[in-house]
């Protein structure tokens, strides 16, 4: 997260020439590196109003960075401990269904979690609902490929639902653990994209009742508020259970996991941090705040 680490030297830098900052001044610098951190401005005046009631009149930077840090746990105070890479699934298969805008990492991310569940010695199937572009559907085989994971496809331009009907049945009569579904990338913005996403949960219903036991929203970190937009559309049609936040190796502030819980209360669950498959993580609130703060943490030294 090279952009977030200039601007908390930047951050670091202002405090300490600053020393003895003003109420006004340090409010200044904490609102201006909270905005470029993705955290947006509504969340950034709550955590400044939270901060000034623990600082004193002319704070020391390690005070206003304690009091940082106080504030943004609070916000995750009750942000569920989840860990979707080794949870034990009490249903089998256990459906995973992934949705989110184009670019986003969607494919991408359920490839890895296909190399990591097999690598665990599970029998995953992928389906591959991207009906629309061609690309994905070559892609997830690829990617079925490389993690020993069955795929179920459709014909391009096909039915999405049809796919994700046919990859469960599939899972159900050989018995597999892990079913994860690729859906076609939605402008968020186009309504009636979205109520294909509806349909397509009916279709998975039918054929599974309680399915699907995760659906997944892949967000890009690097598209900053435009992620919370995201969540909130799709949220109203596809009822995400958690969101993977992905790019973050590269120059994402990743202050957008803040917004999205506090406002929508989506979970965080993942976080893709490279492009090898073992780069995608469960979210640790702890770790994360750790990370954006000026203190490393070990786990999270990738960003």
């Amino acid at each position: 997260m090279k952009s977030l680490w200039s601007a908390l030297k930047r951050f670091r830098s202002r405090l300490k020439k600053k020393l003895g900052l003003s109420p006004d001044e340090w409010e200044d610098v904490v609102e201006q590196w909270l905005i470029e951190a993705d955290v947006g401005m509504d969340l950034t005046e709550k955590i400044i109003d939270e901060v000034s009631g623990h600082l004193s009149s002319k704070p020391s930077e390690e005070e206003i960075i304690t009091a940082l840090k106080e504030s943004l746990l609070k916000i995750f105070a009750e942000h569920p401990k989840s860990d979707l890479l080794n949870a034990p699934f009490n249903q089998k298969p256990h459906v995973l269904f992934i949705i989110g805008v184009n670019g986003t990492g969607k494919t991408t991310t359920i490839g890895k979690l296909a190399y990591l569940y097999t690598q665990k010695g599970l029998k995953v199937v992928l389906g591959a609902g991207d009906t629309f572009r061609a690309a994905a559907i070559e892609q997830l085989e690829k990617w079925a490929e490389r993690s020993g994971a069955r795929i179920i496809k459709g014909n391009y331009g096909g039915d999405p639902g049809s796919v994700a009907y046919q990859a469960i049945e599939s899972a159900l009569a050989k018995g597999d653990d892990v079913v994860i579904l690729d859906s076609a990338g939605r402008l968020h913005n186009k309504r009636h994209l979205m109520e294909e996403l509806t349909k397509v949960r009916r279709v998975i219903k039918k054929k599974m009742p309680d399915a699907p036991h995760e659906t997944l929203l892949v967000i890009d970190a690097t598209t900053g508020q435009t992620g919370l937009e995201q969540a909130k559309i799709f949220k109203e049609f596809a009822e995400p259970t958690g969101i993977v936040l992905t790019k973050m190796d590269g120059t994402a502030k990743g202050g957008i996991a803040l917004p999205i819980w506090h406002k929508l209360r989506i979970p965080i669950k993942l976080v893709g941090v490279g492009e090898q498959p073992q780069d995608l993580i469960p979210f640790k609130p702890e770790e994360y705040v750790s990370a954006l703060l000026p203190t490393k943490s070990e786990n999270y030294d990738v960003w």
